[in-house]
């Protein structure tokens, strides 16, 4: 996706940008470039991305994600490894949105480990609503 503003800017909440919003434009991009009508693949396929997004988003590596997934998923390993080249920007801007919510808690009072355990607590709620 490209931006008019930068994960900088998001972190320093400059910019309001959230992951609600993230996700939805997330969806459009992936849509977009997977062009096919069939929605349940579409959806599968977005939630297998945005997974993917998240998991190098908190510093994880990738052979570790493509263990945890089982044969079901609509996208393999290989493309989903040219995926995530493509994905650097918005895995960044994740991580920017992801970071704002840590510091959102670590201000309001939160320690940090309160302040990461809160926003990943709003996190499975904001995918779980979606």
């Amino acid at each position: 996706m490209q931006w008019e503003f930068t994960p900088e800017e998001v972190v320093k909440r400059e910019v309001d940008y959230g992951l609600e919003t993230f996700r939805r434009d997330l969806f459009e991009e992936v849509a977009g470039n997977l062009g096919s009508d069939d929605e349940n693949f579409l959806q599968q396929s977005f939630d297998l991305i945005y997974d993917l997004c998240y998991w190098e988003a908190t510093g994880r590596e990738f052979s570790d994600f493509v263990i945890t997934l089982d044969e079901n998923v609509p996208l393999e390993a290989h493309v989903l490894q040219a995926i995530k080249e493509h994905m650097r920007d918005n895995i960044t801007m994740l991580g920017a949105i992801l970071q704002r919510m840590i510091m959102d808690g670590v201000e309001s009072g939160l320690v940090l480990e309160q302040a990461i355990a809160n926003a990943a607590e709003k996190h499975k709620l904001a995918v779980a609503q979606s």
